[in-house]
């Protein structure tokens, strides 16, 4: 069982990734893929007069101001558009993918933080009319369904609140979750860099191999959304996933490079 997540980035490949998710299933893999959609969610909340605002909690991680109205277009951006270009480009390539978010059959719940502590400045402040949350929970009946049938289940966030409500939660952290549920043999996060950098952005500094008991000591050289994914990779790890790559997502043949080539870096 392999996990794919493809990070939201405008510079990764669909067409590539796309032609190598295609020529992996065709193999025989069961995959489960689960994508982003940040950049051209920031694109489109520009063009509708309503810019992104990101904010810097206690963990140190930036993440994005999630009012009503920036909810309403990442469900747009992510469960539409860029959701349904990726069952596009996989049904062109003869797979027979089906689109999910979060939402659909309760996939995936988290609970939705009710009020969120951020740095403005020097100084923290409390914002209450937030809708992120955290993922604590996936439940796979519906992706082993599809893909018993022979489907392959392509998901994107958001993910559905105790209290039934849609919420911001990590795309990272959802592909992390799926791959401990579903035990998968790997996890692997396709990003805009060539995987863990000692030196960002300078990718001959890249990191090709991590022992499990190693990632703390790397998590701080971890720079933006690396660090989530770093983060994900441990918790896979420690609860029975095999292995963890963070790979290219730019180049041709992604998924053969960091798997079969062994490019990005390996974790476990």
């Amino acid at each position: 069982m392999l996990i794919v997540k493809a990070g939201g980035g405008l510079s990764i490949s669909m067409e590539a990734v796309a032609d190598d998710l295609a020529r992996v299933v065709n193999q025989g893999e069961q995959l489960v893929f689960v994508h982003g959609a940040a950049e051209h969610t920031n694109a489109v909340s520009e063009a509708l007069g309503h810019p992104p605002e990101f904010v810097e909690g206690r963990n140190g991680l930036t993440s994005r101001r999630t009012d009503r109205r920036t909810l309403e277009i990442f469900l747009m951006v992510y469960c539409g558009q860029i959701n349904k270009l990726w069952v596009e480009a996989l049904q062109k390539r003869g797979v027979n993918a089906v689109g999910l978010s979060g939402l659909d059959g309760r996939l995936v719940r988290g609970t939705r933080k009710s009020r969120i502590r951020v740095r403005k400045g020097n100084r923290w402040v409390m914002i209450r009319d937030d809708w992120t949350g955290t993922v604590d929970h996936v439940d796979t009946r519906l992706v082993q369904l599809l893909l018993r049938e022979g489907f392959i289940p392509v998901l994107t966030p958001p993910a559905l609140s105790h209290d039934n409500e849609a919420i911001n939660v990590d795309g990272d952290r959802i592909a992390a979750h799926m791959a401990v549920s579903l035990q998968a043999d790997i996890l692997l996060y396709l990003s805009d860099v060539a995987g863990l950098l000692r030196s960002y952005p300078d990718e001959s500094t890249l990191i090709s191999s991590i022992k499990p008991n190693q990632i703390d000591q790397f998590i701080d050289l971890a720079e933006g959304r690396m660090k989530r994914k770093v983060m994900g990779a441990k918790d896979a790890l420690q609860q029975g996933v095999g292995e963890v790559v963070i790979a290219d997502g730019r180049v041709e043949d992604p998924v053969t490079k960091a798997l079969v080539e062994a490019h990005g870096t390996h974790i476990g």
